[in-house]
C-alpha cells in the first residue's frame, strides 16, 4: 500500500487549501474559497487530509462543535467533507481518516455524528457509529392558528448589501431550538454566503431572519435566527402564501404548535450517525437544524 502523508489544520497554506477546495468542488459542488476570504473558516474547521505529491487526495474534516440539548451544553465533533479522489478510491483511505479522527478525538468530547449520504450507510457502521434516523416537523396550515399577513413585507437580503446583518445575527443568535448548535457564526455564514444566499428574508420588527423556500404548496423553513424569543405562528403569517398547505420546519422548534405533527422519517440521503454517549440516543424525535450541518 502506498503511504500518503496524512496533514491536518492547513487552512492558512495557500497551496494545500486550493488543493483542498478543488477536490471539494469536484466532489460537492462547493467552493469554500469565499467562506475564507471572507474569515469564516476558523480553527474550529480541521480538514485531515491525504496528500500525494502536494495534492490534496483524500479528505475527512472536524467541526468542534457546542450541542445544546433541552438547555444543556455538551462538546461534540462533527465530520464531514469526506471525499476521496476518483483515482485512488477504494484503498481504504476513508477509513483510515476516520479512524485517526475517533481516535484523536474520542476522550475530548461528549459525542461525535456526521450526515450521510446512500452511498456510504454501510461504511459508518462498521467504524461503531450508530444510524438515527431524524424526524420532520410539519405543520397542516389549514389545522393551523397561522393566517397569512398581509400586510407584512419581508425583506429579502443579500450577502452583497446585508453582511452587517447577517453577520450581526449570526454572532448574536438566541438559541431557540430544542436541539441546537450556539457559537457557531462562522458555520451559520456558510450557510448565507454559500448555501442559501438566494433564500434570506427579514422581518425587521420581529428581529429575525428566515431561510426559507416555496415549493409549490409546500413551504420549506430551513431555520430561524433571531434576537429575541418568537412566536412561530407569527413568524410563519408573514411567510405563508394563500397557495401555502404545509410548512415542513428543519429543525426541531421549542414547542409545537396547534396542526404540527411530528413523525420519524428515514432520510438515506442525509443519515445521521452517532458515536458516543449522545444524550438523545434514546429519545423519539431528533432533528439537527439543517444550517448545523457541515
Amino acid at each position: 500500500m502506498n503511504e500518503y502523508e496524512l496533514v491536518s489544520d492547513y487552512r492558512h497554506n495557500k497551496v494545500l487549501r486550493e488543493q483542498f477546495n478543488e477536490l471539494v468542488k469536484v466532489t460537492f459542488g462547493i467552493d469554500f474559497s469565499v467562506w475564507y476570504e471572507k474569515g469564516y473558516w476558523n480553527e474550529t474547521y480541521i480538514p485531515y487530509s491525504f496528500i500525494d505529491n502536494g495534492k490534496v487526495i483524500a479528505n475527512a474534516s472536524v467541526y468542534k462543535m457546542s450541542v445544546v440539548i433541552n438547555d444543556l451544553s455538551y462538546d461534540a465533533i462533527q465530520i464531514g467533507t469526506v471525499m476521496t479522489d476518483k483515482l485512488y478510491r477504494n484503498k481504504g483511505l476513508a477509513k483510515r481518516l476516520m479512524d485517526h479522527i475517533i481516535e484523536e478525538y474520542k476522550g475530548s468530547c461528549d459525542f461525535m455524528y456526521l450526515f450521510a449520504n446512500e452511498s456510504v450507510l454501510d461504511f459508518y457502521p462498521k467504524l461503531g457509529f450508530v444510524r438515527i434516523d431524524e424526524s420532520e416537523y410539519r405543520l397542516n396550515v389549514n389545522n393551523s392558528n397561522t393566517q397569512r399577513e398581509t400586510s407584512a413585507c419581508p425583506r429579502k437580503l443579500s450577502v452583497e448589501d446585508d453582511l452587517a446583518i447577517l453577520e450581526r445575527f449570526a454572532t448574536n443568535r438566541l438559541i431557540g431550538h430544542t436541539l441546537d448548535v450556539k457559537n457557531n457564526k462562522e458555520l451559520l455564514m456558510f450557510y448565507f454566503v454559500l448555501v442559501f444566499s438566494e433564500a434570506i428574508y427579514y422581518i425587521e420588527e420581529l428581529e429575525t431572519i428566515v431561510l426559507m423556500e416555496q415549493d409549490e404548496d409546500i413551504l420549506h423553513v430551513y431555520d430561524l435566527i433571531s434576537l429575541k424569543e418568537q412566536e412561530m405562528e407569527l413568524i410563519l403569517s408573514h411567510f405563508c402564501l394563500d397557495s401555502t398547505k404545509s410548512v415542513v420546519l428543519h429543525f426541531t422548534p421549542e414547542k409545537q404548535i396547534v396542526g404540527m405533527d411530528v413523525q420519524v422519517v428515514p432520510a438515506d440521503d442525509d443519515a445521521l450517525f452517532v458515536i458516543g454517549n449522545a444524550p438523545f440516543l434514546n429519545n423519539r424525535h431528533v432533528k439537527f437544524p439543517l444550517t448545523s450541518h457541515c
